[in-house]
């Protein structure tokens, strides 16, 4: 056990030491923490945690260890077992579970409400996690079908000039979604249910005139519809259906003067009974950790320089930041 918490070539305990600012020296079975009061009941309380994990089978790994400590440094009273114990989905090549408690309250919101709405930079594991939930649902036989579908903004009107069929020309728009879908099960599955039309992945203007039973739909990049086509995918949705929306306000690929779907439903939606809302902050991203220190240092820049309008978009003031293993 305690080679597993201290981590080859004892990787975790330095992690922890460069972390959170104290030394810790392991002899044999034990640890002795030394520095500043308040930083050593951090780093004890973070080894505890860990040592928790790895007592109920979980591997620790260094993503692990920086978000344990992340969320015991902003919550010192959470019960993480209570973040970690539901597992979402067992995916062909991983466990699915919340990451942090950004992720928690965003898994509750989708369960709780028949729209949600999730607004954040990327990777905090808002698709991700959406089509996790989707995927079990299904699994669980709770809905019949999956459709995700996101803008294909970029080619627009131009996609008769693409080369191949139309599969062919909106293809590249859809892979981060079956990117996803391939590590919530077996590729050779999920393309049978995609033959089936049980998963659906189809650019947005496909949702037109439809009328969406029995489905978990998931719209992703919804920072690139226009109101209007925001207004036509809320209402496609049928009796016992549930939608999530994501995206990220600053990313915004719209012509220049044309508000985004996204931004406008946050502001136009907020007091509708039935819709919840997530907002993630830079710090709860669960890729790569320069990933959150870039978007930090963007965020400094755009603010030295007034608001951000995105490439044409009309960049509200609020960048929809109020408010899995690897997420998004």
């Amino acid at each position: 056990m305690a080679v597993a918490l201290y981590g080859d070539g004892e990787q975790t305990l330095r992690l922890i030491e460069r972390s959170i600012g104290v030394a810790v020296h392991a002899r044999g079975n034990e640890l002795a923490v030394q520095g500043q009061g308040g930083r050593v009941a951090l780093a004890v309380r973070v080894l505890q945690e860990l040592y928790g994990q790895i007592e109920r089978g979980q591997a620790v790994r260094n993503a692990d260890v920086r978000h344990v400590i992340r969320m015991l440094s902003d919550e010192p009273d959470v019960q993480l077992n209570d973040v970690y114990e539901n597992i979402l989905q067992r995916g062909s090549r991983r466990v699915i579970r919340a990451k942090n408690l950004a992720q928690r309250r965003y898994v509750d919101t989708i369960r709780k409400h028949d729209v949600a709405i999730a607004v954040g930079p990327a990777g905090t594991g808002k698709t991700y996690l959406a089509m996790a939930m989707a995927v079990a649902a299904l699994h669980r036989k709770e809905i019949s079908r999956i459709i995700l579908t996101r803008p294909a903004v970029e080619a627009g009107e131009r996609l008769g000039f693409l080369p191949g069929d139309l599969a062919e020309k909106v293809d590249p728009y859809m892979r981060p979604l079956y990117d996803a879908l391939r590590d919530m099960m077996d590729m050779e599955k999920a393309q049978r249910l995609i033959e089936r039309g049980t998963i659906e992945v189809a650019p947005l203007a496909f949702m037109r005139g439809r009328t969406l039973n029995d489905s978990f739909v998931i719209l992703d990049e919804a920072q690139n519809t226009t109101g209007e086509q925001m207004k036509m995918f809320l209402t496609r949705l049928g009796e016992n259906s549930k939608a999530v929306i994501t995206g990220d306000v600053t990313q915004i690929d719209l012509p220049a003067g044309t508000e985004s779907g996204l931004v406008e439903a946050t502001r136009v939606l907020q007091s509708v009974r039935g819709i919840g809302f997530i907002r993630f902050e830079p710090k709860d991203v669960v890729r790569h950790p320069l990933v959150q220190s870039i978007i930090q240092a963007y965020d400094r820049a755009r603010g030295s320089q007034g608001p951000h309008r995105g490439r044409g978009g009309r960049g509200e003031s609020h960048d929809g930041r109020d408010e899995v293993e690897e997420n998004e």
